[in-house]
Formats: structure tokens, sequence, C-alpha cells
């Protein structure tokens, strides 16, 4: 129902424009009686052979939302009724931001993809606290980040601002240093800054009675001896684990007319090398670490191939646009066939 009949009249309008509209109508269409239970139904999978322990939180199944999606926190209950086994809220940044200007969204249909260029465009890391403070059992993790105007030597005050903020509210904590759409950003996963970053939040962290899970999201477009990099970055500062992939600056392969713009490319173009490098991180590492899988899932194969290749988990964002909510229950039936 969804791709043949809802996602062609979405797709005929401003994607930017349809993802707010497509809130509000998931927002008023959950709050009539019966219909989170009917989306739980029609789109969960409660088998309790999907769940998985992951660096020390239990996953009612390995399959999330990324970030991107529900960036400030509004929809995160809503959007758990579509089978997911976890959010991940963000990118938040300490202030309030709007982001790039408009337009900075565009769909690539031929190509099954996405660019954006939305610049961390969230309304600050308070904000989203607030609605967090009403959850009641979804497991959220919580994507931080710089505000634009901070350049890269005060970065790290930043992410401890989001990280102080958030700590009682989220699950797990993502560091983002691989979005292409704000300026400079990609400088801190070089070595040097990446390790201090990290180790700053972790030394934090480890001051806490319960440390929460660290994890360090990556770009798709680094060298093989960047990624070693990573893997000896993440075995001195014992964070938890890598999210691999965001979002890549490459074109290859690309026929759709607005191939061009600029931004961060998601989805299918992005399957293979987001899964060659959830390969190489859990080959190289011995699987010292575990590694959530995202980028160019569009079917329940692309899932299996990124947990085949090192991934315990994986996160859909734009094959969750292209191929709407049944994609969450089809992955979740795949994996339990081959249990």
């Amino acid at each position: 129902m969804y791709k043949h009949f809802i996602r062609p009249l979405l797709f005929n309008f401003d994607p930017e424009d349809v993802h707010y509209f497509t809130f509000s109508m998931i927002r008023k269409i959950s709050k009539i009686p019966g219909m989170s239970l009917l989306f739980q139904k029609m789109y969960g999978v409660n088998d309790s052979r999907l769940e998985r322990e992951v660096f020390g939180l239990k996953f009612k199944n390995p399959v999330g939302l990324a970030a991107g999606f529900d960036k400030d926190a509004k929809l995160y209950k809503e959007l758990s009724n579509f089978g997911f086994g976890f959010i991940e809220i963000g990118t938040l940044t300490p202030k309030g931001q709007e982001g790039n200007p408009k337009k900075r969204l565009f769909r690539l249909k031929e190509d099954q993809a996405i660019i954006n260029r939305m610049g961390f465009n969230n309304g600050g890391v308070l904000e989203a606290v607030a609605r967090l403070k009403n959850n009641n059992g979804v497991l959220i993790g919580g994507n931080i980040g710089k505000n634009k105007a901070t350049p890269n030597e005060d970065a790290v005050l930043d992410y401890e601002i989001c990280f102080d903020a958030l700590y009682d509210y989220v699950d797990y904590f993502v560091v983002n240093v691989s979005s292409p759409n704000t300026p400079n950003l990609r400088a801190l996963q070089d070595k040097e800054p990446l390790q201090q970053l990290l180790q700053t939040l972790q030394n934090k962290n480890n001051l806490k009675s319960k440390p929460k899970p660290i994890l360090l999201k990556i770009a798709p477009d680094l060298s093989n001896e960047q990624l070693l990099d990573i893997i000896d970055i993440i075995n001195s500062t014992k964070i938890a684990g890598v999210i691999a992939t965001n979002t890549t600056l490459s074109r290859e392969g690309l026929i759709s007319e607005n191939k061009s713009e600029m931004g961060g490319l998601s989805g299918k173009p992005l399957a293979k090398r987001a899964t060659e490098v959830i390969r190489f991180l859990s080959e190289k590492s011995n699987r010292s670490f575990p590694i959530i899988g995202v980028g160019g899932i569009h079917s329940a194969q692309d899932a299996i191939e990124k947990l085949e290749a090192g991934a315990s988990l994986v996160q859909l964002y734009t094959g969750f646009i292209y191929e709407g909510p049944a994609l969450v229950k089809a992955i979740n039936k795949a994996i339990l066939a081959k249990v």
C-alpha cells in the first residue's frame, strides 16, 4: 500500500515539507484509539529469537531507526510502533540552530537515494530532553554534535554539554563527527582530535555510577589507513563501538538529474561501500567491538548482508522513506528465517 499509493503521492511534493507533514499525520493518527496497537500488530515481530544484547543493552530486535529522522525526539514513541527495536534521535547540538538555507533536501528517485545538506537543524538539546522525560520503554540513542558557530578547537565542550544534558534520558550515545554538512566537522575524524574528544567523553562517562555506551559514527569516505586509526582509537579509549556509516560525498554511478547537489548522499548507492567498511572494521579488529550497520538498506537482503559482514545491529533511514514500515517487518522476518 505504501509503495503503490502513499509514496507516489508524497513524492510529488518538496521532501522537507513532506517530512514535517508525515510527522504531523503519524502523530494525529496515533492519537486515534487503537491505532498504535494496530501499527504494532501490522509491523511488529515479537519473537525472543530477535532479541540482542549489545554493549550491555537489551534490544527487542536488531532493526533501529537512524539519526536524522526524529532529530528533536518529537515522534520516537509513535515511530517505535512501526516495529523498530530502537530509535536514535539527533543530531542534537547545545544550542538550537536553523541549519543550512533551504532548499537542502533532495530526492534522487532514479537512484533510490537522498542528498541532504540540512546542517544539524534542531531545537537544541534541552528541548529534546524535555520530551524524553516522558519516555516509557523506548530504547533511545542520543546522537550529539557541535554547533556550526563553535570552532573545532572548542568542539569538545559542545559534546560534553550534550552528553551531560542527555545522560539520564538516553540508553547510548553517538558521537557524530562525520556529517559533511557542518563546515570542518569531518576534520575531527583525524586521529589526534578524535582521540582527545572520545577520551574526554569516556573519562566523564567513567565517573558515572552507571556508564552509558558511547559509539562513534564514521563516514564511508575514510581510507583503509584511517579506518585502522579508528580501530586503534576505539581500543585505546574503550568506547563501546561504531556506527558505520554516515552519508557519503561520492557521486559515483548516479544517474539522477540532481545528482550534483551539495551534501551527503544516502540510500541505495551507499549500500556496497557501507558493507565494505563494516567488514573491514570487523575483520581487522577481530570483532573486538560491536558495529551498527547503516547505509543503503532497502531490502531484507541488504540488512542480512550487513549482519553477515559483522554488524550486530542495523539502522534504516532512506530505505524507510522509500520502502515504508513494511521493510522493518521484512528484515526481522528474514533474520528469523536464518535462525
